[in-house]
């Protein structure tokens, strides 16, 4: 059984790093990153079957695929504090020649990452390939992957959807970070989304809604949850109800900070109300 404690000092370290790195680098996107750090803290310490000595191929391990790339501070963070590579080159985010981009990229081959994500709306065709490849190749364990509301008015998502559910794609559990926000405002002002969960039904998909995506315990029973209904013939996705900037009280499901680092003054505010668990890098 997971230790909740433990994992909620990670979360609390991992969002730490958040606001100093994009404060460090002067860019970034911090809102979605902290908002999504229970998910990716719970997927990477607890429910993944990961390796740490990185191999591309991924075979007979658990994949996870960020397709909406700009929250990579948050993937950075919690790859390190995994042991993929070193804590102290978070404080290269985003600098001339580092391996940390704004966006993950594979190019630099930095351990954990396996697609150059940026561009949104192609994640899941990403993960819905490499869950094929795993089917193909007798291996059993599984592939992950976390989509923006918003990036889902991309029309691509929709068509990986109805290919994931033609081909039975059952190894595969998605994430929708639905926190109702996105660059320019609401998702419901800038786009509706409608029914989220009655589209992905339509689709075929198995659908499972996540009350409080920043509620430790809850993540971890619906990922556990997640894992019961692969291997039934239908792709699974998990319609998280986060809050963007969540465990910065100024940052809460405000939409402006999808993409505004804090200020120093802003910084100091945010790292007052989050502990350090793990040490600064």
């Amino acid at each position: 059984m997971a230790d909740i404690g433990h994992l909620q000092r990670i979360a609390s370290q991992v969002r730490r790093d958040i606001v100093r790195m994009t404060h460090g680098a002067k860019s970034g996107h911090p809102g979605g990153s902290l908002g999504c750090v229970e998910y990716m803290v719970s997927l990477y310490f607890d429910v993944m079957d990961i390796r740490t000595d990185f191999s591309m191929d991924g075979k007979q391990e658990d994949l996870f695929f960020l397709s909406n790339g700009h929250i990579s501070p948050v993937w950075y963070s919690v790859l390190a504090r995994r042991g993929l590579f070193s804590v102290d080159e978070l404080s290269t985010f985003r600098k001339i020649d580092s391996r940390l981009q704004g966006h993950p990229a594979t190019a630099e081959h930095l351990p954990g990452i396996r697609m150059a994500s940026g561009s949104l709306g192609q994640g899941l065709s990403v993960a819905t390939g490499a869950a094929l490849t795993k089917r193909l190749n007798g291996d059993k364990h599984l592939v992950y992957s976390l989509h923006g509301d918003g990036e889902l008015q991309e029309g691509q998502n929709w068509e990986a959807a109805m290919f994931a559910a033609h081909h039975k794609v059952d190894n595969l559990i998605a994430t929708i970070d639905w926190n109702g926000q996105q660059i320019d405002g609401p998702t419901d002002k800038v786009m509706n989304l409608g029914d989220l969960e009655a589209k992905f039904a339509a689709f075929g998909w198995k659908t499972l809604v996540l009350e409080d995506g920043n509620h430790m315990p809850e993540v971890l029973r619906t990922l556990e949850t997640a894992k019961t209904y692969t291997g039934q013939g239908q792709p699974i996705v998990i319609l998280m109800k986060a809050h963007m900037g969540y465990g910065v009280d100024f940052m809460v499901d405000d939409y402006k900070w999808h993409g505004v680092p804090p200020n120093d003054e802003q910084l100091a505010d945010a790292l007052s109300q989050l502990e350090e668990t793990l040490g600064d890098y």
